[in-house]
């Protein structure tokens, strides 16, 4: 896939963000942050990611690389590659930057971005979820946004396994 649209939305690091997101400041956009492995796109990913779009002007997604995802999720996963994830989570027309990132959370990306919102699931306590008080410290909202019910990677990853074995 080579669209420059999808492409420019793409940031290998946050040193590559850095112009991107100095003209965001100058421009005053409220720039929110959430990040996740995003595996098998759905409509729980969906509802959260625009409801967190909701939350200002720019949505950006740290999105976990493939190494961390395994780690993470154990080494039967990611499902998709890094790649693949990037480019469907930047096609969506709400996404205005997807970074990848290794470590094994989000917190030095969010110590870079400085989010004005720093949005995850509600099964985090606000004051568990990393970043938290690099966000606090600068005056911004950190929020948490209920999932879809009925939703999962896990959940269509099993259904899929189960549907396989019935045929």
């Amino acid at each position: 896939m080579h669209s420059k649209v999808v492409e420019a939305k793409i940031f290998s690091s946050v040193e590559s963000l850095f112009h991107t997101l100095n003209q965001w400041r100058f421009s005053q956009k409220k720039v929110v942050f959430t990040n996740g492995c995003f595996d098998i796109l759905h409509l729980g990913h969906i509802d959260y990611l625009t409801k967190a779009a909701d939350k200002g002007d720019i949505l950006v997604i740290g999105l976990n690389s493939d190494r961390s995802v395994s780690e993470i999720k154990g080494n039967k996963r990611p499902i998709n590659n890094e790649t693949s994830r990037a480019h469907v989570l930047a096609s969506l027309a709400f996404v205005k930057a997807v970074v990848l990132f290794d470590e094994p959370t989000p917190y030095e990306l969010i110590k870079f971005i400085q989010p004005d919102v720093l949005v995850k699931g509600a099964d985090y306590k606000i004051e568990e979820i990393v970043g938290f008080e690099i966000v606090k410290a600068k005056g911004g909202e950190i929020t948490t946004l209920d999932f879809l019910s009925g939703y999962s990677t896990s959940g269509i990853e099993q259904k899929i396994v189960e549907n396989h074995s019935k045929s």
